[in-house]
């Protein structure tokens, strides 16, 4: 070991009122006086087969001449093994940052960072949040909180596989929520893809569990489709003797075949009965957030049996915002199981009739029986259809053909009710 240069604490106080610019130790190790608002600052010189660099040691006096060389020392051994002395400090510090965000995260109840239930969340708060409705974004939190962060949500995205998704899904799957697990695998597709996007990861491994889960097997909404079932079934309407606000959903649903929702959260100031059109909101549709913020209202022509029977129920409900109000709920809309309830008293059960069936005897019988086209059907559905022929339909919105069939459809429901008996209307 070579000399030393500094022999105190002293020299060193002496240069500096002498005003040296610089006061060496020997071996690289030097101390630079009046750096930055007259502190003085150690370096040391070092040399790697990259060249030659150097570290700061501390300024002076916090870091004294003992300390300075204890720390040249340390960065000397560093060296002799062929590691960088400012590289090893960079992962100190960062190692310093990731424990001291370990622990904070772990206090606050989060997930380590870079775990995938980190990952998740940003994905669910940054995305998947402002793509959806806020309904369907707080199902897929719950089920993933439920299902796969107690499984694989410490493990590192980058380090999951897809074996550990698997038995994590089939869990769901063997529960028998089949398409449950589907929606959960389709979520973690998104977050991973997500993470490949930040660098966080570099593959999606849902995709090799393309053909591991059960298929899901649909079941169409339980619906009449026969015409002397669909009479019956108005016969039963007319003579339902419930609460009028209760017979007053139900006489509408066939007629107008709106999804549920929107028939129970009518409200009066949507509906203009003088000029017979029910204008549904945007925000109210069954659509993506951006549509439901940029898209266009969904008319629905009112027939004349349509005017009638809310023409009879405004003096009930008139005076309150919702043309269907919960009989037991002051200030809310008619509850999802009002209409299903009356179905089942009617003697309806459930793999029979549903709500939405409605929507399904329509679409079947407006094409089958009146003969009318399907893509003016399927605009008063509100359906979205992903080919490019059907986007255009989509923009043509038919509003005069589908006043004349909103008419026709009741009209042929009149006649049912009132024949109980097979009637064909030819399309004009």
């Amino acid at each position: 070991m070579a000399a030393r240069l500094i022999a105190s604490d002293n020299t060193i106080k002496k240069a500096a009122r002498e005003g040296q610019r610089r006061l060496s130790d020997g071996e690289g190790l030097y101390i630079l006086f009046n750096v930055k608002g007259g502190s003085h600052a150690w370096r040391l010189d070092y040399t790697l087969p990259s060249g030659r660099k150097t570290i700061s040691l501390g300024t002076y006096p916090d870091t004294g001449l003992a300390l300075a060389r204890q720390k040249a020392e340390e960065c000397r051994r560093l060296v002799a093994e062929g590691r960088d002395p400012s590289a090893a400090r960079r992962d100190e510090k960062q190692a310093a940052r990731v424990a001291a965000e370990t622990k904070r995260r772990q206090a606050a109840g989060e997930p380590p960072e870079g775990s995938f239930a980190a990952i998740a969340l940003d994905w669910h708060a940054r995305r998947h949040a402002y793509e959806v409705s806020e309904g369907h974004a707080e199902r897929t939190l719950i089920r993933l909180k439920r299902n796969v962060f107690p499984y694989i949500g410490h493990l590192a995205i980058a380090e999951v596989t897809a074996p550990e998704l698997l038995r994590a899904l089939r869990l769901v799957e063997e529960r028998g929520a089949v398409e449950t697990a589907h929606r959960i695998k389709q979520a973690c597709g998104q977050i991973f893809r997500y993470g490949i996007a930040q660098g966080l990861c570099e593959r999606d491994p849902s995709a090799d569990l393309r053909d591991a889960l059960r298929p899901v097997l649909t079941r169409n909404h339980a619906a009449l489709i026969e015409p002397h079932d669909v009479g019956a079934l108005m016969r039963a309407i007319t003579d339902y003797r419930g609460h009028p606000v209760v017979r007053a959903a139900l006489q509408l649903a066939p007629l107008l075949f709106v999804r549920p929702g929107e028939l129970r959260h009518a409200e009066w100031a949507e509906m203009d009965v003088d000029a017979a059109m029910w204008t549904i909101p945007a925000t109210k549709m069954k659509r993506t957030k951006q549509q439901k913020l940029t898209g266009q209202a969904h008319l629905v022509p009112l027939p004349t049996q349509a005017v009638k029977i809310l023409r009879e129920l405004h003096p009930l409900t008139g005076h309150q915002k919702y043309v269907f109000p919960s009989p037991h709920a002051g200030g809310k809309p008619l509850s999802e199981n009002g209409v299903l309830s009356a179905l089942r008293r009617m003697g309806y059960a459930k793999d029979e009739l549903t709500g939405h069936g409605f929507r399904a005897t329509a679409r079947t019988m407006i094409e089958e029986r009146l003969g009318i086209p399907g893509n003016v059907i399927e605009a008063q559905l509100a359906h979205t259809v992903k080919d490019a022929l059907g986007r255009a339909y989509n923009r043509t919105t038919f509003l005069e053909q589908r006043k004349a069939m909103m008419q026709r459809w009741a009209d042929y429901l009149d006649s049912l009710k009132a024949a109980g008996t097979v009637t064909h209307l030819k399309a004009a």
